[in-house]
């Protein structure tokens, strides 16, 4: 009695893994890739290459307007390194409790053409230092 070859299953699951890691490759590099960039890099850019972000900065200390009628907040974004380089947010929903100025938040969303602002859609901040574990030596 001859002997089956398993060449044709394996080359058909080979051709699926293969189309299958694919498409994850091409569905992950697409357009919900999102730039995670600091201030001054974000403003080297072009505007209509800012389309989808993360920005990294620090909240300025004066100019956070927040609505009286709406949640949601505007406030300046400070480069990290360079305090020179700002750049105006304005972010529609709920401001997390730890949000007040000198805090290091990241920002998602894009740069409005109209306003030259940057319109987030996510605005999270990092833990204060009092979260962080203590040094017991």
């Amino acid at each position: 009695m001859a002997k089956k070859s398993n060449a044709p299953v394996y080359l058909v699951a080979l051709v699926l893994f293969l189309g299958g890691l694919g498409y994850l490759l091409y569905s992950g590099l697409g357009e919900n890739t999102a730039y995670f960039l600091n201030v001054s890099e974000a403003l080297a850019m072009q505007p209509k290459d800012l389309s989808k972000a993360r920005l990294f900065g620090t909240v300025a200390d004066e100019g956070i307007d927040r609505p009286a009628d709406a949640m949601g907040v505007s406030f300046m974004l400070v480069d990290k390194d360079q305090a020179a380089k700002t750049i105006r947010v304005d972010f529609k929903g709920a401001v997390p409790d730890t949000f007040k100025p000198g805090v290091e938040v990241i920002v998602e969303g894009g740069v409005n053409p109209a306003s030259g602002a940057f319109a987030a859609n996510t605005l999270m901040t990092k833990c204060p230092s009092k979260y962080q574990k203590e040094n017991r030596g």
